[in-house]
């Protein structure tokens, strides 16, 4: 106890002294404790510590001061945005500006936080270092301690209340935005379910006001085709020329680069589906996005150049919509419906009814696009809301009357397959859904809901294009990805001769071309349908943005970028470890002679451990925690003491099964009394299934610390063995010479490793021989044998040559004298080949004559209990 007390007592003065020293030390030589020190000291420890020189403002403190700013101007950005909010009223394209406004904030205001917290962290584990402050009774402790934690405490109170003021911003941000998107969808809503009286009357004033409308809109592009021609034309023909020349580059050079992926050959006579499926979808696709891309540029150039006036530009900007949207529905049906060539037909219509639909559906294109030229039109005007009414009401009836008509024709494919006959009528299900359509489209059009109808007819041509145009896509994915369907395409035979690929990489390379058509049917479809409904550039940028960055599962946020970069890290680190595993071995330890023993171990044991860093450099690339990984192993350790033991023990070694694969899934595979082929490999056991179809589950263990023997761990190579015995009378060498020309004669029979005959020894009763023989594939092993056995004996038979079976003959002799020792011998056992009887030298005496026909009879009844036993 007194030892203990007087360290007790010399703890403060030694961390007096501490204080003293790091103070004595040099501005640029401090050590982190000095650093955490605040500049100003209370006056008690003034006059304890020298005089220091003045510090510039701590790290933590002016962390802490830009977070403070950064807040602050945080706050006044959402009160801006929050008036804006009020001010936009009904106004969706303000909300949607306001919207992304309102994201930015809020992942700006979240990085506040993220800041703070290493800082946080800091604290935390330097007050765990000081640790608590002594109660009363015990030592004190120095002033310079007592002064560091309460510094301490107080930055952490600071930051916590900084942090708890983000949080709060937070909240806000995430409660305007979702105020911004309720308030977007109630407009949505509310313009859909507008309802307008349609009378009489609001068509005399829409055709009074459309007159009205036709001269403005007269004047004003001749006023700007004046404007144009006398101020802008040079600007005019700059921008004409730019947009030829980016039509160019998209219509021919896609034409160029991909015709023959999408031009229907008409030399070809019956196309196969995968081809056809080919045509619509990339003809469809690449041409329409090469048009769009020139209306784009074209639109592009002629804002950029000013050639465009605020009351032109939304008008020239719905007519490219307008072209774009024909084209797209005419490419759609000529690729699916081919009218005029029936050969690359996609669906089973006649002649007639795939020219009728292809009619029916562009013109639905056409009214649907001239409804909308016409909207923008009287919007530029300003002419009244009863035109565009009346316009929406003609457009929303005419689509309904085409679905009607469309109902009761005979499109379908004829019985006999040829589609120059007369079609059959839809099926009857199908003709009541276009006829329920057309139907509610009028109806809801003439009770007032006109902006309904006219969205619901958009999206029946719209949507339906789109959607169809995705179907043709994951068709064609689906085929691609068939096993061997990918090695004859073009693409295919262009890589199998250009890399030289065999049929599993041609295969592999079908899946990945399937995976990349459902990925660009996938992100070309589903952005055309959200903004066919409603949705914003913005908003699919956001959504875009928050897929690819931060998907909140509860508290755990994964970035899927993060998770793309986690892969390349492991995958550059897995890379790089084997090659340090090779360099190592071969330049170093190769060199220096070291043991083969050591030097696998070590280069597993460097496989391991750069695996590993990979693994853990992958995770925290991610952005996955890895103190959750800390607890998950906290809790095993418990559940070991618990006894787990022998869970954990399955689970380690399955993982060491996987890792080093000492055998895998189809393997042949004998352990203990366990012999069959691996099905399943998972962490706990495995699953071998006997050729009898019996299924073993062993643990993981038990082949661990077991010995297993794997007949195919390198390859299918293995040797077979066919026993062979012959008389004693055979010929050895010419026995040899006939099994030898019998295996060589079997195909499948490698010829290196050579088969050979080996001789292996005099049996009791025969000549044994055993022919040896190596197969690519030990699983023929079986069939291959027993035709080889059948083989063999016709051979032999053929040839003469006998194959003995073991027998035993009985010899009582009794002799005068000897009878009374033959009777205490009793009976004498002698295998004997098919040649002449070999008697022992004690046995061949002179037979008593009156006892000889008793001999032969019990040698006759040796013999056939011999052959009885042999068979």
């Amino acid at each position: 106890m007194r030892p203990l007390k007087f360290r007790l007592r010399i703890l403060p003065l030694l961390l007096l002294g501490l204080g003293l020293a790091t103070a004595a030390v040099p501005l640029v030589g401090r050590d982190a404790f000095a650093q955490d020190q605040q500049p100003s000291q209370p006056p008690q420890q003034a006059e304890q510590l020298p005089r220091q020189v003045e510090q510039p403002p701590q790290l933590a403190n002016g962390l802490l001061d830009a977070a403070v700013a950064d807040l602050n101007k945080a706050k006044k950005e959402y009160g801006s945005i929050q008036d804006s909010a009020k001010q936009a009223g009904a106004d969706d394209e303000a909300l949607v500006a306001l919207s992304g406004q309102v994201d930015v904030l809020n992942r700006s205001v979240a990085a506040i936080s993220t800041r703070l917290k290493p800082r946080s962290a800091e604290i935390d584990a330097r007050l765990t270092q000081l640790g608590a402050a002594p109660k009363e009774g015990q030592p004190p402790e120095a002033v310079i301690v007592t002064q560091e934690r309460d510094r301490l405490n107080a930055e952490r109170k600071q930051i916590s209340a900084v942090s708890l003021d983000a949080d709060n911003l937070t909240a806000e941000t995430n409660r305007l935005s979702m105020q911004l998107m309720e308030t977007r969808r109630r407009l949505f809503t509310e313009t859909l379910l507008k309802r307008t009286e349609v009378s009489a009357g609001t068509f005399q004033d829409a055709a009074s006001a459309l007159v009205d409308e036709g001269v403005e809109f007269r004047d004003a592009v001749t006023s700007w085709i004046g404007f144009v021609l006398k101020a802008k034309f040079a600007s005019f023909l700059a921008a004409v020329c730019l947009s030829i020349g980016a039509a160019l580059i998209f219509l021919f050079g896609g034409y160029r680069l991909f015709r023959r992926y999408y031009v229907q050959d008409e030399a070809i006579e019956n196309p196969p589906y995968i081809s056809r499926l080919s045509v619509a979808f990339w003809s469809t696709l690449i041409r329409t996005l090469s048009l769009v891309a020139f209306l784009v540029t074209s639109f592009f150039f002629l804002s950029n150049f000013n050639v465009l006036r605020p009351d032109i530009a939304p008008i020239l900007g719905a007519f490219f919509g307008f072209i774009g949207l024909v084209y797209f529905v005419g490419r759609l049906t000529n690729a699916v419906f081919a009218p005029f060539r029936p050969h690359w037909r996609l669906v089973k219509l006649s002649n007639k009814g795939a020219r009728s639909l292809s009619w029916c559906l562009q013109a639905m294109a056409v009214v649907n696009g001239l409804d909308y030229v016409f909207d923008r039109i009287s919007e530029s005007m300003g002419s009244p809301v009863v035109v565009t009414v009346v316009k929406s009401f003609f457009a929303a009836l005419l689509i309904g009357l085409i679905l009607i008509a469309a109902s009761f024709g005979s499109p379908m494919l004829a019985k006999n397959g040829d589609p120059d006959a007369p079609g059959r009528r839809w099926p009857h299900g199908m003709a009541i859904i276009l006829r329920v359509l057309g139907a509610l489209v009028i109806f809801i059009s003439f009770i007032g809901y006109v902006g309904l109808a006219r969205f619901m007819a958009t999206q029946m041509i719209v949507t339906s294009a789109v959607i169809a145009t995705m179907y043709l896509g994951f068709q064609l994915g689906k085929a691609v990805s068939k096993q061997g369907v990918f090695a004859e395409t073009i693409i295919g035979r262009l890589l199998e001769n250009r890399l030289k690929l065999g049929d599993v990489a041609l295969d592999q390379g079908g899946l990945i071309a399937g995976l990349a058509t459902y990925a660009v049917a996938l992100l070309t479809g589903i952005p055309l349908i959200l903004l066919s409904w409603g949705f914003h550039i913005q908003d699919l940028e956001l959504i875009a943005y928050r897929l690819f960055t931060e998907i909140r599962i509860g508290n755990i946020s994964i970035s899927l970028l993060g998770i793309c970069a986690g892969i390349l890290l492991f995958a550059g680190g897995y890379l790089i470890t084997r090659w340090f595993q090779r360099w190592l071995d071969s330049n170093v330890m190769a060199r220096g002679q070291v043991d083969l023993g050591v030097r696998n171990s070590v280069r597993t044991g460097i496989g391991y451990l750069g695996v590993a860093v990979a693994a853990i450099i992958a995770i925290s690339a991610a952005g996955i925690d890895l103190s959750s990984l800390a607890l998950v192993a906290s809790a095993l350790s418990v559940g070991i003491g618990f006894g787990l033991q022998n869970i954990v023990s399955n689970f380690v070694s399955g993982l060491i099964l996987l890792v080093e694969r000492p055998f895998k899934v189809g393997d042949w595979i004998v352990s203990g009394t366990s012999e069959g082929i691996v099905k399943r490999i998972s962490v706990r056991a495995t699953e071998i299934e006997t050729f009898r179809k019996q299924s073993i589950i062993v643990p993981n263990s038990e082949l661990i610390n077991a010995s297993v023997g794997n007949w195919t761990h390198r390859n299918r190579l293995a040797r077979s063995e066919i026993p062979v015995s012959v008389s004693f009378e055979s010929d050895p060498q010419k026995v040899m010479e006939i099994l030898l020309d019998l295996v060589r004669g079997v195909p499948k029979v490698l010829r290196n490793p050579e088969p050979h005959v080996e001789f292996l020894r005099f049996g009791p009763s025969s000549l044994d021989f055993e022919m040896r023989f190596y197969l690519s594939d030990l699983s023929d092993g079986m069939d291959i044998r027993n035709s080889l056995r059948i083989q063999i004996l016709k051979r032999f038979r053929e040839e003469g040559i006998s194959i003995p079976y073991p027998h035993q003959e009985l010899h009582i002799v009794r002799d005068g004298k000897r009878s009374r020792q033959m009777d205490a011998a009793g009976s004498k056992l002698t295998d004997s080949a098919d040649g002449p009887e070999e008697e022992r030298e004690d046995i061949a005496e002179p037979v008593v004559s009156q006892r000889e026909e008793q001999v032969q009879e019990a040698k006759s009844a040796a013999r056939r209990r011999g052959r009885t036993a042999a068979e």
